[in-house]
């Protein structure tokens, strides 16, 4: 989305290795099949009930499966004026740069 203040994938590994928190607003089963250790759900469909939960005090990086719903959630929380910046590729390129990934369950995690 044109305007929209992005990171690269392998950048935003960095980040969130360094302490920066990342917001996924993928839906729950896409989270269950895997997500970026230390992620925070705060999906889509449940963002206005869910927005008390992300910080206004730090950057805060928001992913999704591919990069548009979460360019989207980007460009919402900006004219909120919270401090947000796209994944760009979302946990597709996420995976592709050789971040981690995890599950709750027993499967081996994936994005697909």
């Amino acid at each position: 989305m044109a305007g929209i203040p992005e990171i690269s994938a392998a950048n935003a590994i960095t980040a969130v290795a360094e302490g920066a928190w990342l917001m996924d607003v993928r839906e729950q089963d896409e989270w269950d099949r895997g997500h970026a250790p230390g992620a925070h759900l705060v999906p889509t469909s449940r963002l206005n009930e869910l927005l008390g939960e992300v910080p206004t005090d730090q950057k805060v990086l928001v992913v999704c499966h591919s990069g548009m719903r979460s360019a989207r959630v980007t460009a919402a929380l900006l004219r909120e004026d919270y401090d947000v910046i796209n994944v760009e590729g979302g946990m597709m390129a996420w995976a592709d740069a050789g971040g981690a990934l995890e599950t709750d369950g027993e499967d081996a995690p994936r994005v697909d």
